[in-house]
């Protein structure tokens, strides 16, 4: 058995809903069988004898080990995690797999010595009459607010102030966005569609925090920090928060309560990870979202995926599905009973409700979806205006706001420039899916001649990685400009994971001079520009980040 983390967990989770502290343990199915009830009389031993309230207990088996929780009042957490620790060391050495662990009675005394440092009555007296009031309440080690967006005010975590008027506090529409692939350009969409009606939207995402066109923080926002700050601005009128994997797993959510959550897709993204490593446990984080919708509100669901159709029977509350396909099956049953889809007919997103069509727009009348060729920006189109629509968005505005983003407000995701007659699609691809999405779009861009640059992360499996080369060699490409990428080569020696590609390339029928080598990927996206003739499409995958090749594009004047 191997100790991976002892955590708080702020918000419901992937264990339970409720604020405790988390233990992460390596180990094989059986070992989990006997340490669960062993922890579990450990930290009950403690509880007792520091006199805490009853705690919830909840486990989950995951593959490769088990998480383990507990509930506990929000102002200890940090002392909380110190008994889950002691537990975990007290049940390895009753299973003989550690040291002896610390006495009972000095751990006993440094813990009641650290919950009553941290303890913050006034904050706690705070959170019950929030709730008496049926107000919303955020906090953290700094902060408390009451209310949302302009119904909100914040206060320091040690300074609340002992009288509150309850009656000016109130919520603002709040949308959650999750899923792998199109999270980040939906928040986009979203956004400006909200705009579109003249609302102040404010945002976090996997970029920025940002209130309209005002960007606050730069840098990946896209867990509870981020909306935490967005849902505390004052001047917002509605919220667009984007909450990624790392987020929900280690912290869980940051509100208890949203009026759309929307779910992109489910794809091969940081496999690997404890929590995540397989498909079916990136869905159950990705799930949780649904939970701050489940007694009101509403969940979008992609009818195009597998996964999200199958979990969707596990959803009592109220769905709503989009999709590209208007002969899915989901999506026909959904029409059939009366409910409401977004899906796009021919070129036409369409909204049906209750049997009735209504035009949204048309698939090229969207700018970043490129005349209808990147298709998964339209599907990313739909799924923005079904979360803005439950936002209660009428149509007039969601078309206004779809048909009004331009590529350049959407950077490093699916942008061509324009390089006197070379065109440039460059696009932060960072997994299979999203690789394939822009393969798709770059076959049906018109062009003389293809060129790839890109590279692969060390702890993709060789099979993966071959499937995309050849994968990628099929769309009919001229020349591979592969990047080294030593930062990602994750355990890999250099030149592992090019002599892969070059060996899969070279069995698809590419030849020994179609393939070339570069360390960085501004070295590859260079060679490949001065291999580019009148008519060519350079396909640029930037791992490692867009902004490079962006500033590079600058100079060279691109459009």
């Amino acid at each position: 058995m191997e100790f991976l983390d002892a955590r708080r967990l702020t918000g419901p989770s992937l264990i339970f809903d409720e604020a405790g502290s988390v233990l992460d343990v390596r180990c094989s199915a059986t070992e989990a069988e006997l340490l669960v009830p062993l922890w579990k009389k450990h930290v009950q031993r403690m509880l007792t004898e520091l006199g805490w309230e009853e705690a919830t207990f909840a486990s989950r088996k995951l593959l490769g080990g088990v998480s383990m929780a507990f509930s506990a009042p929000i102002d200890v957490l940090y002392a909380a995690t110190e008994i889950n620790e002691w537990a975990w060391a007290a049940s390895a050495c009753e299973l003989d797999e550690g040291t002896d662990p610390p006495p009972f009675d000095e751990v006993a005394a440094a813990v009641r010595a650290a919950a009553d440092e941290e303890a913050n009555p006034d904050l706690m007296c705070l959170i019950s009459a929030a709730k008496e009031n049926g107000k919303s309440l955020l906090w953290d080690d700094d902060e408390v607010s009451v209310g949302l967006g302009t119904g909100s005010r914040t206060w320091p975590v040690n300074d609340i102030p002992e009288i509150i008027d309850w009656k000016p506090f109130h919520d603002v529409p709040v949308g959650l966005i999750t899923g792998t692939n199109g999270k980040t350009t939906t928040v986009r969409l979203a956004t400006s569609i909200v705009r579109a009606a003249e609302q102040n939207v404010g945002l976090c995402s996997t970029d920025w925090i940002a209130v309209n066109d005002h960007v606050i923080d730069r840098g990946d926002w896209s867990g509870p920090g981020g909306a935490r700050a967005v849902l505390r601005e004052r001047n917002v009128d509605v919220a667009i928060l984007e909450s990624a994997r790392g987020g929900l797993l280690r912290r869980g959510l940051a509100v208890e309560r949203a009026d759309v959550a929307l779910i992109t897709n489910i794809a091969e993204d940081h496999l690997g990870d404890f929590g995540s490593q397989s498909l079916d446990e990136l869905l159950a984080i990705k799930w949780i979202v649904s939970r701050a919708v489940r007694d009101s509100g509403s969940l979008v669901l992609n009818a195009d995926d597998g996964l999200l159709r199958e979990k969707s029977s596990t959803f009592d509350g109220d769905l709503v599905w989009f999709g590209l396909d208007p002969e899915n099956a989901t999506i026909i049953r959904c029409v059939d009973d009366g409910g409401v889809v977004f899906v796009l007919d021919g070129e036409e997103l369409t909204k049906i409700d209750n049997g009735v069509r209504e035009l949204v727009c048309r698939s090229h009348e969207i700018p970043i979806t490129l005349d209808g060729a990147a298709r998964h920006n339209v599907a990313n189109a739909l799924a923005a205006a079904a979360l803005t629509w439950c936002l209660g968005i009428p149509l007039t505005h969601i078309r206004a706001g779809l048909m009004s983003m331009a590529q350049d407000e959407n950077p490093g995701r699916s942008n061509i420039y324009d390089l006197g007659d070379v065109k440039v699609l460059l696009d932060f691809a960072h997994n299979p899916a999203a690789m394939h999405a822009v393969l798709d779009m770059a076959q049906a861009l018109p062009a003389r001649r293809r060129v790839l640059c890109f590279g692969q992360a060390g702890d993709r499996p060789d099979d993966l990685i071959r499937e995309m080369t050849r994968d990628a060699w099929a769309i009919g490409l001229d020349q591979v400009m592969v990047s080294e990428l030593a930062v990602y080569h994750r355990g890999r020696e250099h030149g592992d994971v090019f002599a892969v590609i070059q060996d899969e390339l070279l069995s698809s029928g590419a030849k020994s001079q179609q393939i070339e080598h570069f360390e960085e990927e501004i070295d590859a996206f260079d060679a490949a520009f001065a291999w580019a003739r009148p008519g060519d499409l350079i396909i640029m995958l930037a791992l490692s980040g867009a902004a490079p090749i962006q500033e590079r594009l600058r100079e060279l004047g691109a459009a």
